[in-house]
């Protein structure tokens, strides 16, 4: 009898989504779930253990793609200040109230030594190389299974340092430690998984050196505060005279609807450069925050589906805030705080974040 009464108890903990929505079947349940935000899964996976391989799904992510469902999702490598040789990525989830936290990726994604090689493809994350040493390692995160699959070995042992995405080819620079003068780019074909080595660059690279992707061209400044232009249709390198006028993009930029922003440190504000208007101004609107954000030394900015995500620490505490961008007359760029929470404490700092779209 006790071991009756047990087995029942067993069986009702766990109720079957048969239970749930009796009367609807399979394909409709994956309808239903499709059109439901990707920040209500996790909860949804704690129905029952159908419900959680349904959100596990192929199926279920192919389905939000055709109905256009998908949203876009941060993913944020953090360190521990105390052992900065391992990263781990955390995504951003929203709770019920609408505020915000990070929480740490399923273990089926490794820790990382090298993170800042790397880029976001629709729901792919890609990893290249290494930071501190030269390695063939490429491999790429499915960000809806959260499996890892290696890549063929890059053509050459670089020391990575960029990873950008043009017409369905990533751009990975880098350099051999016997000669870190000496740049190389390889070219990977996401379709054809095949490599291809340009030839090498003319200007130095050092470890200041900074790349973006803006309007399918790569721009980057390096250690003398030289700038440059490499347009893949043409396959050159051209001189840009105007990223000069504020060379100090190194860090903390991204790239928001084709114009560049980026934090300047010194003068605490948010700066943008349209390249085809060739000029620089300062975002409007965000003294407050900017101020709350004023000395972090992993300050991070991306381009979080047409918005721009900032995180940042301050103290024991990493904090997260969304900014919408808004063009007026004159040219004037101002920038609104959509939302900034507190995501996430401990002793850690922010490397790299990256916007994918699941």
């Amino acid at each position: 009898m006790v071991s009756k009464t047990k087995a029942e108890d067993d069986k009702s903990s766990e109720p079957p989504s048969s239970l749930i929505i009796p009367s609807l079947p399979e394909d409709i349940i994956i309808d239903i779930l499709a059109r439901s935000s990707r920040f209500d899964y996790p909860k949804l996976s704690l129905v029952s253990k159908h419900f959680r391989s349904l959100v596990a799904s192929p199926d279920l992510h192919a389905r939000r793609s055709l109905l256009a469902c998908t949203e876009h999702c941060l993913y944020v490598a953090l360190f521990d200040i105390n052992n900065s040789s391992l990263y781990h990525w955390y995504i951003l989830c929203r709770k019920a109230n609408g505020s915000h936290y990070l929480l740490c990726a399923p273990s089926t994604l490794p820790f990382m030594y090298y993170p800042d090689c790397s880029v976001a493809v629709g729901s792919m994350i890609y990893v290249f190389g290494g930071v501190t040493n030269m390695t063939t390692n490429a491999f790429s995160m499915d960000c809806r299974s959260h499996t890892v699959e290696t890549l063929p070995s890059i053509p050459i042992p670089l020391v990575c340092k960029f990873a950008g995405f043009i017409d369905g080819k990533i751009y990975v620079i880098g350099h051999c430690y016997h000669d870190n003068k000496k740049n190389l780019m390889v070219v990977f074909d996401i379709e054809t998984q095949k490599w291809e080595i340009k030839p090498e660059m003319e200007a130095g690279f050092r470890a200041r050196d900074a790349n973006l992707v803006m309007a399918d061209k790569i721009y980057r400044t390096d250690y003398c505060s030289r700038s440059y232009v490499y347009k893949p249709v043409e396959s050159r390198w051209e001189k840009d005279f105007m990223l000069i006028y504020c060379p100090h993009w190194v860090k903390n930029a991204c790239v928001v609807d084709d114009v560049l922003l980026y934090q300047d440190r010194e003068m605490n504000t948010l700066k943008a450069y349209d390249p085809n208007m060739r000029y620089w101004r300062v975002v409007e609107g965000l003294k407050k925050l900017l101020a709350e954000a004023s000395g972090s030394q992993w300050l991070r900015i991306v381009n979080y589906g047409g918005n721009m995500a900032l995180v940042f620490r301050r103290t024991s505490k990493i904090w997260c805030a969304e900014i919408s961008l808004e063009r007026r007359q004159g040219g004037e760029i101002w920038g609104k705080v959509e939302w900034c929470d507190h995501v996430l404490t401990g002793n850690f700092g922010t490397r790299k974040c990256l916007a994918v779209k699941v």
